[in-house]
């Protein structure tokens, strides 16, 4: 049923698809779609307008409009459906897709590393688990526990050219993109772990651009959820490849 009632407006021409407003809107009214912040359903949107202070570019205001009127069951439902979609593993290949295992690497030993016929120095990986998509890492995977903990956003690792030397040594690896994946989906996820796996530290990465910058606020609003208060280091790097800004987020 129609009302007039206040709703959240997004002006597109100010939204950077940053995905702030996202992580702060407990009722998951908003998703990013083609890079901009859209209203789910009218239905979802209770008008308090939790999003307003994340947002960095001031896209988002509060207004008085006839709208869908909000429905917290519906809401409900919504939320259940988003849980149950980011729970639901994604099919198996017959030959076995790699991405549905959670293995754990050993280090390679010189001999092995000099089979693999690598041809630059120091090229030899320091990645120890896999997947490493975000969204595919379940919460109980053993290589989580008691981890040091690398959250980078997946244009990092080519943009720096030493990732694997400076930030993925020692750390259980997790990437995804904060401006198209699902925000609030990423708390959630982010969330289940920190109760579960007694993670040390956490190291977030991300690009200098806008986008990236709703990955730390992802983080720290799953370490508020999970009651729990880890280690989490920022850094940002340039477009060229420097590390322009390093920050301890919390101690």
């Amino acid at each position: 049923m129609k009302v007039t009632r206040k709703i959240i407006e997004i002006d597109e021409d100010l939204c950077d698809g940053c995905g702030n407003c996202i992580v702060s809107c407990a009722e998951g009214a908003l998703k990013i779609v083609d890079g901009k912040a859209r209203l789910v359903a009218e239905l979802y949107c209770d008008g308090i307008g939790a999003c307003l202070g994340e947002c960095p570019t001031g896209a988002l205001q509060i207004v008085n409009r006839e709208a869908d009127e909000f429905d917290e069951t519906a809401v409900e439902h919504h939320l259940e459906q988003l849980r149950t979609v980011e729970q639901t593993p994604g099919p198996t290949l017959p030959c076995g897709c790699p991405s549905a295992q959670v293995p754990s690497f050993a280090k390679q030993t010189p001999c092995q590393m000099a089979n693999a016929a690598v041809t630059q120095a120091g090229a030899d990986s320091a990645l120890t688990n896999w997947p490493v998509q975000i969204r595919l890492v379940p919460p109980t995977a053993r290589f989580l526990k008691n981890a040091d903990l690398l959250v980078a956003a997946d244009c990092t690792p080519f943009a720096y050219p030493s990732f694997h030397k400076d930030f993925l040594e020692g750390r259980v690896l997790m990437v995804g993109c904060p401006k198209f994946d699902d925000a609030q989906a990423y708390v959630e996820k982010f969330a289940d772990i920190f109760e579960t796996a007694d993670i040390r530290s956490v190291t977030v990465v991300v690009m200098e651009v806008p986008c990236c910058q709703g990955l730390p606020v992802i983080v720290r609003k799953a370490m508020e959820n999970a009651g729990k208060s880890v280690p989490l280091e920022y850094l940002i790097v340039g477009t060229r490849g420097e590390i322009e800004r390093r920050q301890l987020l919390v101690a």
